[in-house]
């Protein structure tokens, strides 16, 4: 029999940041995120630094997040936790602690995918905030994936459109580089885009069939619009960082929102949404309420703190599938490559 209130620990550590969160229902009564800056150094997330981290963070964050839900483990009634996608050696921390848990306190787990966590974190209590109705299409934009999704139901999704190579985020963040902006670059294209002209600058925008996607061509095109450039100015990229980045964030915004359109079209849907770490962009954003408007949407756009990486869109996951009582078994094991 389930219970009236339900109680779920989700464990979040896919890549390089260890989260725990605390779901009463669908009210998150705390979220605990411990980053990873050991990264910045080497311009990208180390895997073997971020599976050593995951150990060193998960036990101080899970209790943490406990003490500041004012609850006592005892009371937990489930945990989910992410089995994939991601790097191997972070889920596996994860997996394992979530497991070992799971067996001491005698309670069920969950394992919930990554993006379906992206995608359903708009379903978490939010001080009145309207909730998606099924179906909706969710435009989901980290940095590895790129996935245009249709939503039937909690636990009904499918990808309708993807990534042929790079995701968006990705283009984001080897973009931010080559302008010798440090990691991650992405946040620092948007800031400084703000300041800039959209259209200072031209780049390529892939020819993709059906509602599929490419960064790579992209990233190359910036690549030499820097050589050309700065062959004869060295300090191009300075001079011109604002226009350059706001004529970069406009093509990856406008790449994505071709597709979504298309999508929004052919399955007739104006119920929709954006997810995942690079929906935190403030040109997406924008760009979501401006198509929303002009197309009679009903737009849905996640609070910051559930853009990134985070335990609470993993615990909201995996409350749906307590409530159809699907629960992992102990010999679960994670899975870099996992697919919705």
């Amino acid at each position: 029999m389930i219970k009236n209130d339900i109680i779920i620990l989700g464990i979040e550590s896919s890549c390089d940041d260890t989260s725990a969160a605390i779901l009463k229902n669908e009210a998150i009564l705390s979220n605990e995120i411990a980053g990873q800056k050991v990264h910045e150094a080497y311009g990208g997330v180390v895997p073997e630094l971020a599976s050593r981290a995951h150990q060193q963070n998960i036990l101080p964050v899970v209790d943490t997040a406990i003490k500041n839900a004012k609850i006592n483990i005892s009371d937990i009634d489930a945990i989910a936790f992410t089995r994939g996608p991601g790097l191997l050696g972070s889920l596996i921390v994860g997996t394992s602690f979530a497991k070992s848990l799971a067996l001491g306190l005698n309670i069920p787990m969950m394992e919930v995918n990554h993006m379906h966590g992206h995608v359903l974190a708009h379903f978490i209590d939010d001080e009145g905030k309207d909730k998606p109705r099924f179906p909706f299409i969710c435009l989901t934009v980290s940095g590895g994936h790129t996935q245009i999704v249709l939503v039937n139901d909690y636990l009904d999704m499918e990808v309708v459109g993807t990534t042929k190579d790079d995701a968006a985020g990705e283009a984001f963040d080897k973009s931010a580089k080559l302008l010798g902006l440090p990691y991650p670059g992405g946040p620092l294209i948007d800031k400084h885009a703000k300041l800039g002209n959209p259209k200072a600058f031209q780049f390529t925008a892939p020819n993709m069939p059906d509602f599929d996607y490419s960064f790579s061509g992209l990233k190359t095109n910036v690549l030499q619009f820097l050589q050309r450039n700065t062959k004869n100015d060295k300090d191009f990229v300075q001079n011109n960082i604002d226009d350059i980045c706001a004529s970069l964030q406009a093509t990856i915004v406008e790449i994505l929102f071709d597709k979504l359109i298309q999508a929004t079209r052919h399955f007739n849907i104006n119920e929709v949404a954006i997810a995942g770490g690079v929906s935190a962009n403030s040109g997406i954003r924008k760009r979501l309420q401006q198509e929303g408007e002009k197309r009679g949407w009903k737009t849905h756009i996640p609070k910051f703190e559930y853009c990134t990486d985070n335990a609470a869109m993993i615990a909201i996951t995996g409350r749906y599938h307590y409530l159809n009582q699907n629960f992992a078994q102990q010999d679960i094991s994670p899975s870099a490559r996992l697919k919705i």
